[in-house]
């Protein structure tokens, strides 16, 4: 039997309010949150699309530690990989991990066109980006240039974010629905090659755990802090004591979308 004794609520309001939040590393949660994978394994399916591309782009990297692992498990190498992001901490922490493998890390925010020619890659890819901007996806693509990319769906830890701030309005919820993604895509020109959705269990097994997810990935509950959801978060805490495991279900789907071929 251990002897180490249970942390308080407020150890655990401290321990989760200090944990950096750079990057799109998760592996602080082991122990004590879980969330199941796509069945595509988005990260290890790319690095057989990077093998067989000659100029990739990385949208919205965060860290980029994905890129990283694709990267390493990649056959061949692309001629040239670039990647954007826009929060100055990840862009230092994208540039320290990727810069050794010859890729170009550029600070845009993300709401900015991308900073580069018209038909610049054959492959650009994201994970998780806030909004993808079809337009522009579409404008630096190559004819017959792929987007193959891992979106938040709809409804996504909702859950949770309703147990904070209430019922939120089912339109909310649609605004990434995969058809309406699919469309806007179409819409820019982008021609439907796959598209899947997975909809997965989440578990968060102590209030550290949430206080560090709501910090990370910020428009989950975009005015989150301690101080200002402290009763919530100790309403939480006494029923994950109570009951066990606190669970929510993530929403995720994958798009692989083409640009057509330039007509004569």
């Amino acid at each position: 039997m251990s002897d180490e004794r249970p942390r308080s609520f407020e150890e655990l309001l401290a321990e989760g309010a200090l944990v950096p939040t750079e990057g799109w590393d998760f592996s602080w949660f082991e122990g004590r949150a879980t969330e199941a994978r796509p069945s595509w394994g988005y990260a290890g399916t790319l690095a057989g699309r990077l093998s067989g591309a000659g100029a990739v782009l990385d949208v919205q990297t965060g860290g980029g530690e994905v890129l990283d692992f694709a990267l390493a498990r990649a056959g061949r190498r692309p001629a040239l990989t670039a990647a954007t992001e826009g929060w100055p901490p990840n862009v230092t922490r994208a540039t320290a991990l990727l810069r050794p493998r010859g890729v170009v890390v550029v600070a845009s925010p993300e709401d900015a066109p991308l900073p580069f020619a018209d038909e610049s890659f054959d492959l650009v890819v994201s994970r998780h980006p806030v909004r993808a901007h079809w337009d522009e996806i579409a404008r630096v693509l190559r004819p017959g240039g792929t987007y193959f990319a891992q979106h938040v769906g709809p409804g996504s830890a909702r859950e949770l974010v309703e147990f904070f701030l209430g019922p939120r309005p089912a339109e909310l919820w649609e605004a990434r629905h995969p058809d309406r993604e699919r469309r806007a895509a179409e819409a820019a020109g982008l021609e439907t090659v796959d598209v899947r959705a997975e909809r997965l269990r989440m578990e968060f097994h102590d209030i550290a755990a949430v206080v560090h997810f709501l910090r990370k990935v910020v428009w989950m509950v975009p005015d989150f802090t301690v101080g200002r959801y402290r009763p919530r978060l100790r309403a939480l805490h006494e029923r994950i004591e109570a009951e066990g495991a606190f669970v929510a279900h993530s929403s995720r789907h994958l798009f692989e979308m083409r640009r057509g071929a330039r007509t004569p």
